[in-house]
């Protein structure tokens, strides 16, 4: 178990970023990539914590627990579609197949709850949906519905688009877009089903699709707490039937901190965090992995992440 002293201590080491001497480097809000040969690309899963479209800081072991549960959901769905994992060298990396991905994500939605609320009460369509009327915030859908999503012009955020705008815009075939729109729904089915075994509801997550060999393969992170909205399931009924909000398990600790005690929405500078709240956040994240995937987070004796992925990095030959 994850002590507080380990998360102390683990502050003096978070990842906030890496340079090394490898092409084609990418530096999302998470995670650094970069090209290796033989078609292979690395992905480092940082520290790096983001709201409002901005990176705030980083968080003991958040790398870790993001890549992986990826690593334990994309092993659990590999008989549903090929995904990119190729090797994990270590807690924080993955290599995965370089592959053409597409400029849309598929967000799956069980219930309505989030931006799809916000928009729904105002009477707009989600992704060109019209839902039925009548409809209470965070219902559970009769079915899932897929509110395809694709990057601004300008900034990072994500835009509803309608299944009709992305083939009329021709931002990929119909052929491309109704797998990845099958895919989507047996990834987002087999979540749930998991999930519900661990007392979770799957509320709504979103996956990136690529073309590997010709093939469609699901690509990115999935069903982590940064791509996902999870609540707990036996209180869900009863806090329903009552108007109250669920009970989540998610990173909105951080971004509700922001809003209420520093009035931080995003514009101008960013807000000190104090260190209590940086473990409070990395312990909700633990939790998160542990309550996911049933299984306890190990730590590496190595507590230099950066020096300990160069060294595994090394050690597998994937750099010099």
């Amino acid at each position: 178990m994850i002590s507080d002293n380990d998360l102390m201590e683990q502050l003096q080491h978070t990842l906030a970023e890496t340079n090394f001497s490898l092409p084609d480097k990418y530096r999302g809000k998470v995670r650094d990539n970069y090209s290796l040969e033989t078609g292979r690309r690395l992905i480092i899963t940082t520290d790096r914590i983001s709201a409002f479209d901005r990176i705030l800081t980083t968080i003991p072991f958040k790398g870790q627990v993001l890549n992986q549960i990826s690593a334990f959901w994309f092993d659990k769905t590999k008989d549903i579609i090929e995904n990119h994992v190729v090797d994990v060298p270590d807690p924080n990396v993955m290599i995965v197949k370089q592959c053409k991905t597409f400029p849309i994500e598929m967000v799956v939605r069980g219930y309505i709850t989030g931006s799809a609320w916000r928009d729904y009460s105002a009477g707009k369509d989600i992704s060109g949906i019209f839902l039925p009327k009548g409809l209470k915030k965070n219902q559970k859908f009769d079915v899932p519905v897929v509110t395809p999503s694709t990057k601004a012009d300008f900034g990072d955020h994500d835009i509803h688009i309608s299944r009709e705008e992305i083939l009329a815009k021709k931002l990929m075939c119909a052929k491309d877009y109704l797998a990845m729109e099958k895919a989507a729904m047996l990834l987002y089915k087999r979540g749930v089903e998991i999930a519900a075994k661990q007392g979770l509801i799957l509320v709504d997550t979103k996956y990136e699709f690529g073309i590997y060999n010709g093939k469609l393969i699901v690509v990115d992170e999935m069903h982590t707490p940064d791509s996902s909205r999870y609540w707990y399931l036996n209180s869900y009924a009863e806090r329903f039937e009552k108007g109250e909000e669920p009970q989540i398990l998610d990173k909105e600790f951080l971004r509700q901190w922001l809003i209420t005690e520093k009035n931080f929405m995003g514009d101008g500078e960013i807000p000190e965090i104090p260190t209590e709240i940086k473990l409070e956040v990395a312990r909700r994240y633990i939790k998160a992995f542990e309550e996911i995937t049933g299984t306890e987070l190990k730590v590496e004796e190595n507590k230099n992440t950066l020096a300990r992925i160069e060294a595994n990095l090394k050690g597998k030959g994937y750099l010099k």
